[in-house]
């Protein structure tokens, strides 16, 4: 690691990996070393550090971490082999007959998952509307949750959550909040310094910015607590950790991710405006738009932009909705979100009938392609529908 001062604004140190150089070469580049045994001396201590084992000991998916704990303001952060992973690792920390409450209309691959873990497990599982604070904020002050799950902003709906306010009751009722901000990276959020005590992330999505690696992350408030130190003694028994190979090329992602953010808020920002108002859309989700029901919370919480992720509302049935996608020439119909490619999605097609998703519903992530093309497909697409 570099001897300077320690790195602060952002676009520094993902641009500078945290101020690496590689001590064996010098390189600019981090080393990849994909070993996954290390060598001991002849008293049988590790030869390296405390290099002993790959499973949590690579020093590229440790600098990764490093680098993610810099961006977030966290003590520490622990890398996942997938999104799910780091969500089931830290809901695995609740025992039988503690009290979860989790925001409703989030990912429904997360909802789907808790809803079957909490039954399983016997764990109290209470769903609401966090977006409404004064509602949720009551609810928490009378159910005492053991943890607090919300999503910020929130994938499909877009919903935005105090988390500051959120957090002083959950403190208040001894309840641990957890706040997935996938949607918005630490770059535009960070919940930690809102109060949270944990942030979340699928660094598939934007904070590796191309379609190549799943990883996912936790980082955490307090490394010292009886929570962190759970989480990272589960890792490490249970493995669900990230290959070296992919934590070099996350990485490389992360190198790229306030400027990938910049332009993506841009031209997301751009487009909504471009729908708001426009004849053949019944309704645009997106913190921007002024009459959001987040704006004023958004613009506050992420100062530096409102993100790359909206969803909006084609007027007519699901067959107009599916019929716009069809006629989307560029932008992919696929799964995913915060590649540099913009990817659309019909969520009611994706998630089904028990999601309440509407059949009109779109929701896009905006790339990094110039903004005037992806207008000119989806007016395009518009036209022809």
């Amino acid at each position: 690691m570099s001897k300077n001062k320690e790195l602060k604004n952002p676009a520094t140190i993902a641009a500078r990996a945290g101020g690496h150089v590689d001590a064996g070469s010098g390189g600019v580049v981090p080393a990849l070393q994909q070993s996954t045994t290390f060598v001991r001396d002849e008293n049988y201590e590790p030869l390296i550090g405390s290099n002993v084992y790959g499973r949590d000991q690579n020093d590229q998916v440790r600098l990764a971490e490093h680098v993610l704990t810099q961006l977030e303001g966290a003590q520490d952060s622990l890398l996942f082999a997938s999104g799910m992973a780091a969500l089931s690792t830290l809901f695995g920390s609740l025992k039988r007959g503690q009290k979860l409450i989790i925001q409703s209309g989030i990912y429904w691959g997360t909802t789907a998952w808790v809803r079957e873990f909490c039954n399983h497990r016997e764990i109290i599982l209470i769903e609401a509307d966090s977006s409404e604070t004064d509602v949720f904020t009551d609810l928490l002050k009378s159910e005492k949750p053991d943890l607090i799950f919300i999503e910020v902003p929130s994938n499909p709906w877009i919903l935005t959550s105090d988390i500051e306010a959120i957090s002083n009751i959950a403190k208040s009722a001894g309840a641990l909040l957890a706040v997935d901000a996938t949607a918005a990276t630490p770059v535009l959020m960070q919940p930690i310094s809102l109060g949270a005590d944990i942030v979340m992330h699928s660094a598939t999505k934007a904070i590796n910015g191309h379609s190549d690696v799943i990883a996912g992350v936790l980082s955490c408030a307090d490394a010292s607590s009886d929570l962190w130190l759970f989480l990272k003694r589960e890792r490490h028994g249970a493995g669900a950790i990230l290959s070296p190979h992919s934590a070099w090329m996350l990485l490389r992602g992360m190198r790229t991710l306030p400027l990938r953010m910049k332009r993506m808020c841009a031209n997301a920002m751009a487009i909504a405006q471009f729908l708001d108002g426009h004849e053949k859309i019944e309704a645009v989700w997106y913190p921007g738009i002024d009459h959001h029901q987040g704006h004023a919370l958004a613009t506050d919480q992420m100062p530096k932009g409102y993100g790359y992720l909206m969803s909006f509302l084609i007027k007519g049935s699901r067959e107009e909705a599916l019929n716009f996608c069809k006629h989307l020439e560029g932008i992919h119909r696929a799964t995913s979100l915060g590649g540099v490619e913009s990817l659309v999605e019909h969520r009611h097609t994706i998630e089904g009938e028990m999601t309440g998703c509407p059949e009109n519903l779109i929701r896009l992530s905006v790339g990094i392609e110039d903004v005037a093309d992806l207008i000119g497909e989806i007016d395009l697409a518009l036209s022809r529908i």
